[in-house]
């Protein structure tokens, strides 16, 4: 879900120690988080406050006999439908219904005193204990719930199948116990984070043809492209059944429901089966942020009490996203999310998850229309402890369960802490999205000429970021290709690439947006410290935008889908594109654990546009002058030969190829720098070009 866009920038106030009397001494003991960033020091109070939340919030969760927090988060295992060794067992936590009956296929959908639940005395919970032939494999069935002044049908909260009859687009809960359930190849796989290299992707919208595609398809279709492409990890949206499908999947209404549109559970299970055979791990867009307000579909009006799994009065709503927002204050909404996380890693062996609007979770404002200037910002008292707590707790829970999972946090306030230990008084997320990336793009394309964009302030805006939390840095994601925005492409050339992106064919501004889509990407991944992310399509610039079927369009699909017979036309400028980004990866991951490498600036000018940095043995430069080429541009790097490994400007990227880049570049001697073992590399940099060398 899309988010206001804020500054991340590290903040400052005036420094204040806390200390602490000793036998010996005065001592400063600061929590990790504040020994890391000392900026923290007048909010240490606030950050040890929710860090001993979040410890007794697990303490009370762990007792009456529970251990861990993984043993809390087993309501998927006790509610929904589960077969037994003796028949069928169905339970429900619906603390405000009066009577409950489960109806479908197996009883003609009408009320049956053998298929009434029973109240568990002294709890919320119901049950119903049937017979092994009381149902089969592909029942339709949903609850029909009574309370005080009311009664409808509902689908059960913590059902695993939602299934939508096509003719009259009414979705249904269904049994599901096949006959040769799917068994996983891969018993245990171990993603690799050397870097992270995500590619992000659309089931539905995957297939060249205008319709839903299916996880089958993308197994076959889309996996070996990413395989191929170089990315060791996809991020796949909206898996989680959703009754609109035009809301990208984030309008989720079964939270333990993969979506039908695309297949079944056995699919699925085979896609990421296939994926980990392959080396390339899986992590699930994951919407705890909200849910959507459908009360038949959804959890909006369960049974008769509104505020069942929701806050109560006008927190209810989300005033932006029309939308319900989670109490993240009750235990029953915490064991239902909780037991959500633990459901999607070891019933489908997904490796993680990329939480979905943190910011929108984090505040009371939801992060609307708020500035955050300065760090007090983040410690005013309009930040809601109780989804802290929770977000906390599922990345304490998450890595319980698989020590190796992955997983992220879609946050745009900058709130300091996130992406660090839990430990350390953070809130355990493995990386945070760098956000303000896309955002200075978008700005720099839109507002400045060629010749004012200036390599310092690029290189601040890529390097812009806590140094004790990971990040995962990208150019453009889904949000920037949805209709109302635009690709980097789109902007870059816009309406010319229908007329001018044939070979041999190109115009100005086709030239232009080649190269610097090369260089944006080149210079964004080149600077990481955590990972990169790539939205399906984009890295070989996919035209136009995303527009999944409405009414405002004719229910059409054309722009729901991925256009692949674009970059295999080897007669279109697309494949330059989607070569260079493959080679761009080969090169970064040809550097062991290339992301904790230091990235150190050799130069800069602002006059000339030229920018250079060194990670490791590789040394990137960059000219970002649009007319301007330079001979003999000379660079202080550590004394050797130096060999090119990549060049945007080489022809087969769909550049001039100005430069020999089988030339071997030998440092020149200077004596003023013989202490520091440094000598001058002399290059020609061509106009709007990206060179990387690695010394040998």
């Amino acid at each position: 879900m899309a988010e206001v866009k804020k500054d991340t920038t590290k903040k400052t106030v005036s420094k204040v120690a806390r200390k602490t009397k000793t036998a010996d001494a005065t001592k400063t003991q600061h929590i990790g988080l504040v020994k890391n960033d000392s900026w923290l020091e007048p909010f240490e109070d606030a950050i040890r406050g929710r860090h001993e939340n979040a410890v007794n919030r697990i303490s009370r969760l762990t007792g009456k006999g529970r251990k861990t927090l993984s043993d809390f988060a087993g309501g998927h295992l006790y509610f929904g439908l589960h077969k037994t060794a003796r028949g069928w067992v169905f339970r429900e936590w619906a603390p405000n219904a009066t009577e409950i009956y489960l109806i479908g296929d197996f009883n003609g959908w009408q009320e049956n005193p053998k298929y009434k639940m029973k109240r568990i005395e002294g709890t919320g919970n119901w049950e119903l204990k049937l017979g092994a032939k009381a149902l089969k494999h592909g029942d339709l069935y949903k609850m029909k719930v009574r309370w005080n002044g009311g009664e409808g049908e509902r689908i059960p909260a913590w059902c695993r199948r939602v299934v939508q009859d096509e003719s009259t687009k009414i979705f249904s809960a269904q049994v599901w116990n096949p006959e040769k359930p799917y068994v996983f190849k891969k018993k245990n796989f171990r993603p690799s984070k050397s870097p992270l290299l995500i590619y992000e992707c659309h089931v539905g919208m995957s297939q060249d043809a205008e319709k839903v595609g299916t996880y089958k398809e993308f197994t076959e279709n889309v996996l070996p492209r990413v395989i191929k492409d170089g990315y060791n990890c996809i991020q796949v949206m909206a898996i989680q059944e959703h009754p609109y499908y035009g809301s990208f999947g984030y309008h989720v209404s079964s939270f333990f429901a993969p979506s039908s549109r695309f297949g079944t559970p056995e699919d699925l299970k085979e896609m990421i089966d296939t994926a980990h055979r392959n080396g390339i791990a899986v992590i699930m867009d994951i919407v705890h942020s909200h849910a959507v307000k459908n009360e038949v579909e959804g959890l909006g009006n369960l049974a008769g009490d509104p505020c069942q799994f929701f806050y109560p009065g006008e927190r209810r709503e989300h005033p932006a996203w029309d939308s319900l927002c989670f109490d993240y204050g009750k235990d029953e909404v915490l064991h239902f999310l909780l037991s959500n996380c633990k459901y999607w890693l070891e019933e489908y062996h997904f490796d993680g998850f990329r939480f979905d609007g943190v910011t929108s979770m984090l505040y009371y404002s939801h992060g609307l229309g708020e500035a955050f200037g300065g760090y007090a910002d983040y410690f005013n008292g309009h930040e809601d402890d109780n989804a802290i707590c929770y977000l906390t707790l599922a990345n304490k829970l998450i890595h319980d369960v698989n020590p190796y999972a992955i997983t992220i946090a879609e946050e745009v306030s900058g709130m300091p802490g996130l992406a660090a230990k839990f430990e350390d008084g953070g809130y355990g997320f493995d990386y945070r999205m760098a956000m303000n990336i896309p955002d200075y793009w978008i700005k720099t394309i839109k507002e400045l000429r060629d010749e004012d964009w200036k390599p310092s302030s690029i290189f601040w805006e890529v390097k812009n970021r806590r140094p004790d939390e990971k990040t995962i840095s990208y150019c453009e994601s889904h949000d920037q290709a949805l209709v109302g925005d635009k690709t980097i492409i789109f902007r870059l050339i816009d309406a010319d690439m229908y007329w001018h992106f044939k070979k041999g064919d190109e115009n100005d501004v086709a030239h232009r947006g080649i190269a610097l889509h090369k260089m944006i990407r080149l210079v964004t991944a080149a600077s990481i410290n955590g990972g990169y992310l790539n939205f399906m399509g984009n890295e070989f610039g996919h035209p136009e935008w995303i527009d999944f079927p409405r009414e405002g369009n004719g229910w059409s699909y054309k722009y729901a889908r991925r256009q692949w017979n674009l970059v295999d036309n080897m007669e279109l400028d697309y494949h330059y594109l989607g070569d260079f980004d493959r080679e761009m990866l080969k090169v970064i991951t040809s550097i062991r654990n290339f992301q904790n490498k230091p990235v150190q600036e050799i130069w800069h000018n602002d006059g000339d546009q030229i920018l250079a940095f060194s990670r490791g043995e590789l040394i990137f430069v960059f000219n970002f002058n649009p007319t301007r080429s330079f001979t003999d541009y000379g660079f202080l790097v550590p004394t050797g030969s130096y060999e090119v490994v990549l060049n945007t400007d080489a022809k087969e990227f769909g550049g001039n190829g100005l430069a020999d880049d089988t030339v071997m570049h030998m440092t020149v001697f200077d004596p003023m720098y013989v202490s520091d073992r440094k000598e001058w590399l002399k290059l020609y940099v061509p106009a709007r070009s990206a060179v990387v060398l690695r010394r040998n």
